[in-house]
């Protein structure tokens, strides 16, 4: 999307043949403003947005917060290292004006049940064609897919994403639950990715409700600024545990900020629903990237369960996710499920996380997050009781039709 042009003193970065950057093959990715050396490129901020829906009285906002975004917060504070602060969030955004915060791992969660179900359906299919299913959760890679790649956008997994599973819950089930009008609830995402900003334009039409299923996206540096505009002292805030009735989250929720998290939390969900039990939470460790250059940035692995073979590959990386769809194309790779993550290290590195120069943090961030993994009581999102009264008292089960109707998008549609 950006190179240079010109020579000499006169050299600049620009979109090739002075295109508007909306023009060229940029995915909102975000990572130009990470690496521009200069800090000339900005954001679309939602901040005034969202300071202007606390000032109404009549809204109810919302927020749920990315589990990337707990790890790196405290990076900018020079808080303790390799530790969630997800509690202090939590408290800073109450004393901001929110209603209710929540943790964005109940509807990464609620995201497996989903792909992982529909991996199996999809399966016989995709042992006859040849072709993997795609996952679906980052839409900077949609986008990419979709622009460069268009005959592969039916291999993308019809699962929403986390972010907006929990607008649709939020806006249908829960309005229901708390006896409150969509129109009146105001959802924000704390995301550290700039994509989710053009991805919160995905539409939501249910019963005589039609709107976004999220209202508005900040990033983890906006959350500072906001902390910041605030007059927040983060020395003072003390821990608070977010709201219920989507407070609870898995192991398996928690490592979808890290390369290979989704895969690994998929298939350990997929195991349970073809073996009835589950399987060693740590038996699909090697999905896990171990770097995300063009020689690290794609981890392969293979797992047999009982008589299926799962052939799998975890990307990290546009750079890598398109030589890995050149090698499916011709021929030379096979594979039936694959995840992308569009920045280096997955979200954990994502274009709108605290900038540091000179340090990469992603592989930092992501091993925190294995961390919290491994110390979560829950480690399997079907475990997840939120979730289960979730499909017992209103989804039915996955993949149902209202399951469908409020967790699934058509990808020949919209972003």
């Amino acid at each position: 999307a950006l190179n240079f042009a010109y020579r000499g003193t006169e050299a600049i970065v620009i979109p090739a043949f002075n295109k508007k950057i909306a023009e060229t093959q940029c995915v909102n990715c975000g990572q130009c403003r990470v690496y521009c050396p200069t800090g000339a490129i900005s954001i679309k901020t939602h901040m005034d947005e969202v300071w202007e829906a606390l000032a109404d009285p009549d809204v109810r906002v919302v927020a749920q917060i990315a589990p990337a975004v707990r790890v790196a917060v405290g990076d900018h504070y020079s808080l303790p290292k390799g530790r969630s602060v997800m509690g202090k969030i939590v408290n800073a955004l109450h004393r901001m004006g929110f209603d209710e915060i929540y943790d964005t791992t109940f509807s990464a969660d609620l995201t497996i049940m989903e792909e992982g179900s529909e991996l199996l359906e999809r399966l016989p299919e995709i042992k006859e064609s040849g072709l993997p299913m795609f996952t679906s959760c980052c839409p900077g890679w949609v986008k990419f897919v979709k622009s460069e790649f268009p005959e592969m956008a039916g291999r993308l997994s019809t699962a929403k994403s986390p972010q907006q599973m929990f607008g649709a819950v939020m806006k249908t089930y829960f309005a229901e639950k708390l006896g409150v009008s969509p129109e009146k609830i105001y959802t924000v995402s704390v995301m550290p990715c700039v994509a989710k900003k053009s991805e919160r334009e995905m539409d939501l039409y249910y019963g005589e409700y039609a709107g976004h299923d999220v209202d508005a996206v900040v990033t983890t540096r906006e959350l500072l600024r906001m902390i910041r505009a605030a007059h927040i002292e983060p020395s003072t805030l003390v821990d608070q545990e977010s709201d219920r009735p989507m407070q609870e989250g898995t192991g398996a929720g928690v490592i979808f900020g890290a390369t290979g998290g989704v895969m690994e939390a998929a298939l350990r969900t997929a195991y349970y629903l073809l073996k009835g039990e589950n399987p060693p939470a740590d038996a699909f460790q090697a999905v896990r990237s171990t770097g995300f250059n063009e020689h690290q940035g794609v981890q392969e692995a293979v797992f047999q369960v009982d008589d299926v073979t799962v052939r799998t590959a975890a990307v990290s990386g546009l750079g890598n996710a398109r030589a890995l769809i050149d090698k499916i194309e011709r021929g030379e790779a096979q594979y039936d499920f694959v995840e992308v993550m569009a920045c280096p290290g997955g979200c954990a590195g994502g274009g709108g996380q605290p900038i540091h120069d000179n340090l990469e943090l992603a592989k930092e961030r992501g091993d925190v997050l294995y961390e919290l993994d491994a110390e979560n009581e829950i480690r399997f999102s079907h475990e997840n009781p939120a979730v289960q009264e979730l499909y017992r008292s209103f989804l039915e089960k996955p993949l149902s039709h209202k399951s469908h109707e409020l967790l699934h998008t058509d990808h020949s549609l919209g972003i």
